[in-house]
């Protein structure tokens, strides 16, 4: 008996003692529909004929997966035989937990193409909705993921054309280690040189322990209540993108502790959520389940900014398309709450319009007009409840609403050591905490933790020393130097410029002085230098108020600025008029000083939109620092950030609220958060992390922050060595070019595991702004930066080899079929087809003499790309026509490289016509008709075969042979994209 099968035995046993039936007689396609249709009639209480059934399975059996995880959750109607609807519901909707609970194993799907088997699933009330995977073999997450996506692709495996469609769940177990993550469309898993893809999770209690055994993750995750739970409530559709989202146990943990808390009417409290861990989508399922409790009035969600509220509103809108609607007044906001429609029992407002609101001053008499609702039971979630609601704004509405129950989340608790506000009782004056504000704190999820889980990234902090002096703690720097320092840094704090940056300056004054020194000494470095590449430099700072109230409202939570604009305003004002003219002129857009807004939103989507390649947005239109005072600090999110400038003093939550800019998520080319401080705020940044790090004070540095850079090298050293004694136990040198010498799959696997390590330590170095020549001399000494470029091209030709071996076997003891080909380490942010087009037109342009780059090195150059895997033949061929000092530009280049690969691809496909024996234009056809649409039509194969009468057998032969050869070609022209049901042949 295999280790699989005992691991298999010993689920399904765990399985019957949580009281599942296990059903070892649905075994194939006709047992799971015949068990499907008798649990439909009985709930429905309806008997249905063979056709009617028949009709039934064609309509909800569809390959989008977003569409039966609607059809699942809601009534539908079918027309019968006789004309008459029926509303039916798949599973009992009303209570989940009364639905039929069910296990199989081995399922053969074995008809209509299905031919696979699969380990464990479990039904609910007759609907696969739940797949688990068990594995022997130690596999990595990602990689599990990828198995299950690709297994899940092939159109033989009945994930399109069966009652699998309704899967909602993929788990993951090899007895020890145990992942799930939720089933979606294609669109949202890349594993290519994009590497995006939905999060896998660990279930974990309350405490935030990790269940990873499979049978403590069964007792817990799969109880068929907690399940049911699970699929019913915790998971997200997400209609704007039509995705599915798994709430994280933590997530999970907090809208319970809050419902519960309002079931129960046990007071108020606080979730303590670390900035970056999701706490909008919390928030947004707990408004969402509080929306169907009869007892509850209205639900606030209460956020202290006005761009807050908007993009609040954008994200709980991106959940659930217009389940929020905007309060842009005031008045629309008392109209709201006292309106008895569905659709205003949410409402996302900010703390200052709901003050106005109980001001029993106004003249519009807003607090005389909510007087109905004084006495109802009203719910309150404060966003980030550290600032603004412990003012007088907070005392107004427990003054007014005295059945409200409030609930604080926030990533930066206040606790004495940070308190600032100070309430006065008599001839006593305390400091206030969260703790005073709402009570209790009902779930706690730190920073630490989230590190630990991989949910946001680490920190690397580099404390500038001007010339190697360091700076003494609060110093400030001459800002030429800070200037010229960023300049230097930059390129390598952001892997080169693929991400870009905040700069966050201690007043407006100051922000308004970088601007301007920025423009002065890039225009010095691009007249001295001609291949100076200037950084894109955007500045934004609220303007004078001036009777503004949108303005005003903005500035409650931007102390600094609102300081600022009291001394100067006009000065302020025309600075900020010009950086905005500035902006206009570099991006065509057209803002002003009247409608700040819509500058600032541009601001934050540009920032946002800064994902690679250019093709998506010209390097032109991105922006790669963005010089701030207060704005952009707290609240703002975005992948594409991965550094922070500082020449400001933080300390405490505001330290951590903008350091957290930097250290959202997204793939192994974005190892931490990149901190460069001018100011030596070590000792805040101690204190910072001694606070906010929960119960696990002691390991904090540890887990927060990268190791020192001595450190990585000395990993970088061990992996180096690893690396090499394997290529010497292969017989062969370390050294690129004997790669190609390696004998066997398992020896090139080998390289490619070992490799990676390197190229990730050597990339996770590339960005550290702190390193002295002494520590990059020891780099260059352990790895060659051009061995490293001359490896990288050799691992992306075996990584490709080997993903197409991948691709077309099912062995799990191919030493291959646990490869991670994680292509986003070899991508560059620079060497992109537009840079590449650049360097061919100067090569072409100077005589050999003169060359910067010889063909060598430019040749190197293209094959270290992943991101150019599907142009590099092409490319190299084309190089290789040309000559240099033809001084061609770079519109001919590309002009000539397009005719180049149109004749190349028309040879190749002649080529492939003649060794098929079929007519060229035909061939032609057909392949135009895929990349039409990037559809494969079988049947479209079938046509351009009938001429030669073929039988079925001999048919199939020729029809195989021909896509091996054509797929290549395909592919490339494809330019990455898939072409959709190609997958049969690729794994055939």
């Amino acid at each position: 008996m295999t280790k699989e099968a005992e691991i298999e035995k010993e689920l399904i046993t765990k399985l019957a003692g949580l009281k599942y039936s296990h059903r070892d007689d649905i075994r194939d396609r006709e047992t799971l529909e015949r068990n499907f249709r008798e649990k439909f009639e009985s709930l429905n209480r309806v008997k249905l004929t063979d056709s009617e059934f028949e009709r039934l399975l064609e309509e909800i059996v569809t390959p989008d997966v977003f569409a039966t995880a609607e059809r699942l959750r809601n009534w539908n109607t079918f027309e019968r035989e006789d004309g008459t609807p029926l509303h039916y519901q798949l599973v009992n909707l009303k209570d989940w937990c009364k639905n039929t609970f069910e296990v199989v194993s081995q399922l053969r799907m074995n008809t209509r193409s299905s031919h696979h088997r699969y380990d464990v699933i479990l039904l609910i009330n007759g609907l696969p909705l739940v797949q688990i995977e068990l594995k022997s073999l130690q596999v990595s997450p990602r990689r599990a993921m990828q198995q299950i996506i690709d297994y899940r692709n092939d159109p033989g495996n009945g994930y399109g054309n069966s009652l699998l469609c309704f899967m909602q769940l993929f788990i993951v177990s090899n007895r020890s280690q145990t992942w799930y993550f939720a089933n979606n469309n294609n669109e949202h898993f890349s594993f290519n040189v994009e590497e995006r893809f939905l999060p896998i999770y660990r279930w974990a209690t309350r405490e935030n322990k990790k269940v990873e055994h499979l049978s403590e993750f069964a007792e817990r995750f799969l109880a068929k209540c907690s399940l049911a739970e699970m699929i019913s409530r915790y998971m997200v559709l997400i209609q704007n993108e039509r995705k599915l989202m798994m709430m994280r146990p933590y997530q999970v943990y907090a809208v319970k502790a809050i419902v519960d808390c309002i079931h129960e009417n046990r007071g108020n409290g606080y979730i303590w959520h670390t900035t970056g861990s999701g706490k909008t989508l919390t928030s947004f399922k707990a408004s969402t389940l509080l929306k169907d409790n009869p007892d509850i009035e209205k639900c606030l969600f209460v956020v202290d900014r006005k761009d807050l509220d908007k993009q609040t509103r954008d994200e709980f809108n991106r959940f659930q398309p217009g389940c929020v609607e905007e309060n842009t007044n005031t008045e629309t906001l008392v109209r709201r709450l006292l309106s008895e429609d569905y659709k205003d029992k949410v409402i996302v407002t900010t703390i200052q319009k709901l003050g106005l609101a109980l001001d029993g001053t106004n003249k519009r008499q807003y607090r005389e007009r909510l007087e109905p609702l004084r006495d109802k039971r009203v719910v309150f979630i404060f966003d980030e409840c550290h600032r603004s609601q412990f003012g007088e704004n907070h005392k107004a509405i427990k003054e007014f609403f005295p059945k409200a129950q409030l609930f604080g989340f926030t990533g930066t608790p206040i606790f004495e050591q940070n308190a600032s506000y100070q309430r006065v009782e008599g001839q006593k004056a305390s400091l206030v905490t969260t703790r005073d504000i709402f009570e209790k704190e009902l779930h706690a999820y730190t920073i630490t933790h989230a590190i630990d889980d991989g949910n946001v990234l680490r920190f690397h902090v580099d404390y500038f020393k001007p010339d190697g002096a360091p700076v003494k703690p609060g110093e400030t720097l001459a800002k030429r130097a800070v200037v010229e320092a960023i300049l230097d840094k930059h390129d390598a704090a952001t892997n080169q410029r693929k991400f870009n940056a905040l700069f966050a300056t201690g007043s407006i004054d100051d922000a308004i002085a970088y601007f301007d020194l920025f423009q002065q000494i890039q225009a010095e470095r691009a007249a001295a230098n001609p291949d100076f590449a200037p950084l894109q430099i955007a500045c934004v700072f609220s303007p004078p108020a001036e009777g503004n109230r949108d303005v005003a409202q903005l500035q409650e939570d931007l102390p600094q600025e609102l300081a600022d604009n009291r001394i100067e305003p006009n000065r302020k004002k025309e600075a900020l008029a010009r950086i905005i003219a500035d902006y206009n002129a570099r991006y065509g857009t057209n803002h002003d000083l009247a409608n700040f807004d819509s500058y600032y939103q541009d601001i934050q989507q540009r920032i946002k939109d800064q994902k690679y390649p250019n093709a998506d947005l010209p390097r032109e239109k991105k922006i790669d620092i963005t010089i701030v005072v207060d704005m952009l600090l707290t609240g703002f999110d975005s992948a594409y950030l991965n550094t922070l400038y500082v020449d400001k003093n933080l300390k405490y939550h505001g330290l951590i609220q903008a350091f957290s800019r930097t250290n959202r998520v997204l793939n192994d080319s974005k190892p931490y958060g990149n901190i460069l401080d001018f100011r030596a705020q070590k000792d805040a940044v101690d204190e910072a992390i001694a606070l906010f790090s929960g119960e696990a004070a002691d390991r904090a540095r540890e887990v927060w922050l990268v190791d020192p850079a001595p450190k990585v090298i000395e990993k970088l050293a061990e992996a180096t060595r690893k690396f090499e004694d394997f290529m010497r136990s292969q017989g062969v040198e370390p050294r690129p070019e004997d790669v190609s010498n390696l004998k066997g799959d398992e020896a090139r696997a080998g390289f490619i595991e070992r490799f990676k390590e390197v190229k990730r330590l050597a990339t996770q170095l590339d960005q550290y702004t702190d390193l002295d020549d002494a520590a990059k001399a020891k780099i260059e000494a352990l790895i060659p930066r051009d061995d490293l470029r001359a490896f990288s091209a050799q691992y992306l030709e075996v990584a490709k080899r080997l993903q197409e071996r991948q691709r077309k076997t099912d062995d799990p003891d191919d030493p291959i079929q646990q490869l991670e080909f994680e292509f986003v380490l070899f991508d560059s942010a620079l060497i992109d087809y537009d840079y590449i087009m650049k360097l061919i037109a100067r090569f072409t342009s100077q005589p050999p003499a003169r060359q910067k780059m010889t063909r060598e090195e430019l040749m190197g150059l293209l094959a270290s790309s992943a991101r150019l895997m599907d142009e590099r033949e092409d490319l190299e061929a084309y190089v290789a026509t040309l000559a240099e000092g033809e001084a061609l530009s770079e519109d001919e280049i590309r002009a000539g490289y397009a005719r180049f690969k149109a004749a190349r691809e028309e040879a190749e496909l002649a080529r492939i016509a003649e060794k098929h024996e079929l007519p060229l234009d035909a061939l032609k056809d057909f392949v135009a008709g895929i990349l039409r649409f990037n559809i494969f039509y079988p049947e479209k194969l079938t046509e351009l075969f009938r001429p030669k009468g073929l039988g079925w057998k001999a048919r199939s032969r020729a029809e195989l042979a021909l896509m091996e050869d054509l797929i290549p070609l395909l592919r490339r022209k494809a330019g990455g994209q898939q072409i959709s049901g190609l997958e049969v042949y690729e794994d055939a």
